[in-house]
């Protein structure tokens, strides 16, 4: 009898050995008021939400996406918006109970929500912390009243103390948003807001350069900003504090004490998978032969509707090759370590090689550091982050 041959699949069509880690992400879009920065998928909530309709409406979205991920378990669960601490305690709950009645979490898994300094808000995390939660992640933005008033945030800088005061009677795990290079923002403010995050102890911040991003109130009417070599400045100025401190900066905005790093957010960074459930959520699901990407509607009136009729989905594509090693460094490059050459065909199913012009370039530039085992930006890469990642960009040549 003839031996039967083995075929490999075309260049072009991944080849998975295992699949990787993966996360839920939850997405509530409302929010108090739409900031003038941000370019989420956030509406501002009017007189009421459709609170019971859109958790049942989130189970049965994953109800009809257990197919895609059967078997599969649950490392890590966040719960973004838009503000998803306007939420009750009891709804929160609730979604996650029925998450663990149709997926098997991970026993460690980390659960995020997202939550605003509003008093009212602030008075509910003891009540997240029972329904679930074990990681809180704070937007607070800035300590200083006039840079709040500027960024159009609904909070002050007394209500920001009280909410981390109160946040730390519930959780030992808390994360700080803070942004910088903001309007009419000097040096010394900057540091200011750096030193008082530090005074707070929480276990992980994140600092955001403030970017005007289109379709967004800041790009219609910009404001005065600090100019390029000001907001350099300032960003080495802040990282060095950080340091000093004893927080590692891990990937470009992220920073952590030993040991504190976010699970969910390190796994979209190494290109993990993960299922987006809500509203303008996006998801990146793998298989032994493809990659899909899938995206839902943006409007949650409309969400609501294709949930109702079965079809959440309104995009879905199949990530070819040039996109899959384009998303992997946009990812990837954002870590501090780099990645192991080995994870990237671990993760996207391609050789090393498929990325060999791209990684010549880039190495070429003093942008990225490289061995036969692990492939890390630069400290020129770092700070010039969106060229290192243009070289990987499928129609740069």
């Amino acid at each position: 009898m003839a031996d039967t041959a083995i075929l490999s699949p075309p260049a072009s069509v991944p080849s998975l050995r295992v699949l990787p880690p993966l996360s839920l992400y939850l997405h509530i879009p409302w929010c108090v008021r739409k900031c003038p920065y941000c370019d989420f998928n956030s509406h501002e909530k009017q007189d009421s939400m459709p609170e019971a309709e859109y958790c049942a409406a989130l189970l049965r979205d994953l109800e009809i996406s257990l197919p895609l991920v059967w078997g599969r378990r649950i490392h890590s669960i966040f719960i973004g918006g838009g503000t998803p601490s306007l939420f009750s305690a009891a709804s929160i709950g609730g979604i996650l109970s029925g998450v663990r009645a149709l997926l098997p979490l991970a026993a460690d898994c980390e659960i995020t929500l997202e939550a605003n300094p509003g008093t009212f808000e602030a008075e509910k995390f003891g009540a997240f912390r029972d329904a679930g939660v074990t990681r809180l992640s704070i937007g607070i933005q800035s300590f200083n009243p006039r840079h709040l008033k500027a960024l159009g945030r609904v909070h002050d800088d007394h209500e920001a103390r009280r909410a981390i005061e109160s946040a730390q009677h519930a959780f030992d795990n808390i994360n700080l948003d803070l942004m910088y290079a903001l309007p009419g923002q000097s040096l010394e403010e900057a540091l200011q807001d750096a030193q008082e995050a530090i005074s707070c102890n929480t276990a992980h911040l994140s600092f955001y350069h403030l970017t005007i991003e289109p379709d967004t109130v800041f790009h219609r009417r910009p404001p005065v900003i600090p100019d390029a070599d000001a907001a350099a400045e300032i960003e080495e100025s802040v990282h060095r504090e950080l340091a000093n401190a004893g927080f590692d900066q891990y990937e470009t905005s992220a920073f952590a004490r030993a040991g504190r790093r976010c699970r969910h957010n390190l796994n979209y960074w190494e290109f993990g998978d993960y299922l987006g459930l809500g509203a303008g959520a996006h998801s990146k699901l793998s298989f032994p032969d493809r990659i899909l990407r899938q995206a839902r509607t943006k409007q949650p009136r409309e969400y609501l509707k294709r949930v109702s009729l079965g079809t959440p989905v309104l995009e879905e594509r199949r990530l070819q090759r040039p996109d899959a090693v384009f998303e992997f460094m946009m990812n990837a490059l954002r870590l501090s370590d780099g990645f192991p050459v080995s994870l990237f065909q671990e993760r996207t199913g391609l050789s090393i090689s498929a990325a060999a012009k791209g990684l010549s370039s880039a190495e070429e530039r003093g942008l990225i550091v490289r061995d036969h085992k692990t492939i890390r930006p630069s400290a020129l890469g770092r700070r010039f982050l969106n060229d290192l990642l243009e070289i990987f960009l499928p129609d740069s040549g």
